[in-house]
């Protein structure tokens, strides 16, 4: 199975976030959601979870 990033770099936010969360995609997609909601000030929905999902990124295989 493929591990997933969530990568807060890609996105602009007032704080200059630098957190990424690599793991499981239900796994990454939990975390990042708490992030989001306890850094971010996002509200925890189905919509912010589907977000998160759209943007993970497969994990690169380390040489």
């Amino acid at each position: 199975m493929t591990r997933k990033v969530a990568d807060c770099r890609r996105f602009p936010s007032e704080t200059d976030c630098s957190l990424t969360i690599t793991g499981e995609e239900d796994e990454v997609v939990r975390a990042a959601s708490e992030h989001a909601v306890s850094v971010h000030k996002h509200k925890d929905s189905p919509a912010l979870r589907e977000q998160i999902r759209e943007m993970l990124e497969d994990e690169q295989a380390s040489a």
